[in-house]
C-alpha cells in the first residue's frame, strides 16, 4: 500500500502536538501536587484548574500547528464554544478521567485526536502520573513510550493480540452498566480489570487486554485518541451494529451533537452483537 502525503502529515504533526501533550500532563501533575477545588458542571460532572489548564496548552499548540483546523474541546464546549467543523477536526479532552484524578489515582489521561471524514486518523494518549505516551495512526501503526523529565524515551511498537481461547475485558471504573456487565458474559472471561480513562483503549491496543464494552454515555472527546491508538494497532472500534464508531456532529443542538453511541474495542477477537 502507498502512503498518501496524509499519512506523512499527521504523523508529522502529531509529532509536533506531543510537547504540548506532555507540558499539559506535566500542568495536572502541578494542580495535584498543590491541591484543587474541584466544581460541577451543569451535567454534575467534575472540572478542576488542571482541566483548564491543560486545554489552554494544547488550545495554544494547536493554534500554531494546525491553524485552519477547527477544535472541538471538551471545556471550550462546556463554555458554549463549539465551532463549525468539516472534514477535518480535532478533538480534546485535556484531562480524561476526572474523576480518577479527584479520587487521587493515577488513571487520567490527555487525549488529542485527529478526525478526517469520521475516522480517527491520529491519536495521542498521555497518561501524566505513570509517564506512558501512546500515539497511533492507523495507516501508520502505533507505539507507546515513557516520558522522563519531558522527553520520549524507549518507543516501542504495539499491537493488539491474536484472539486468546479465554480473553482478558477491561471496563470502566467509574462508569459500568447493568449493560455491560450482561455484554461480558456472553464471553468465556479470563479475567476482568477496571480502569477509567482512555487507558482502556491502550490496554486494547497494546495486547494486555482483548476486550472493552461500553455500553454507556460518552463523548467524541473521549473516544477520538484511544480510537486512533486501536486502529493504529490493528484493532476494531464499532458500535453495536458492527459498523466502526463515527465522528462527527449529529443534527442536535449543543455539546450533545458530539454524544457517541454504545461501543465495543476489540483486538484479535470478533465482537459479538
Amino acid at each position: 500500500m502507498t502512503d498518501s502525503p496524509n499519512d506523512h502529515a499527521d504523523n508529522a504533526l502529531g509529532e509536533a502536538l506531543i510537547p504540548a501533550a506532555i507540558e499539559a500532563g506535566q500542568a495536572i501533575l502541578d494542580v495535584r501536587r498543590r491541591g484543587h477545588m474541584v466544581e460541577r458542571k451543569a451535567d454534575a460532572s467534575p472540572v478542576t484548574e488542571a482541566d483548564r489548564r491543560a486545554e489552554a496548552i494544547i488550545l495554544e499548540a494547536l493554534a500554531k500547528e494546525a491553524p485552519d483546523i477547527p477544535v472541538v474541546a471538551e471545556e471550550a464546549v462546556d463554555a458554549g464554544r463549539i465551532p463549525d467543523v468539516g472534514h477535518s477536526f480535532f478533538l480534546v479532552d485535556p484531562l480524561d478521567g476526572t474523576k480518577e484524578f479527584v479520587k487521587g489515582n493515577d488513571e487520567f489521561t490527555v487525549n488529542v485526536g485527529l478526525v478526517r471524514d469520521a475516522v480517527p486518523v491520529m491519536g495521542i494518549v498521555y497518561a501524566p502520573a505513570t509517564g506512558t505516551l501512546y500515539f497511533g495512526a492507523e495507516s501508520i501503526g502505533a507505539w507507546k513510550a515513557s516520558v522522563v523529565d519531558g522527553a520520549l524515551v524507549e518507543r516501542t511498537p504495539i499491537r493488539v493480540r491474536p484472539a486468546p481461547t479465554e480473553i482478558l475485558v477491561v471496563a470502566s471504573r467509574s462508569h459500568r452498566t447493568p449493560e455491560t456487565d450482561a455484554y461480558i458474559r456472553k464471553f468465556d472471561v479470563k479475567g476482568l480489570v477496571s480502569a477509567g480513562s482512555s487507558l482502556k483503549f491502550c490496554l486494547v491496543a497494546s495486547g494486555e487486554a482483548d476486550l472493552y464494552p461500553r455500553m454507556g454515555p460518552t463523548m467524541q472527546w473521549d473516544t477520538a485518541a484511544g480510537d486512533a491508538v486501536v486502529r493504529g494497532a490493528g484493532g476494531k472500534v464499532v458500535t453495536m451494529d458492527g459498523t466502526p464508531l463515527p465522528y462527527g456532529p449529529s443534527d442536535v443542538p449543543g455539546a450533545a451533537a458530539f454524544l457517541n453511541p454504545w461501543f465495543i474495542v476489540s483486538g484479535g477477537i470478533e465482537p459479538i452483537r
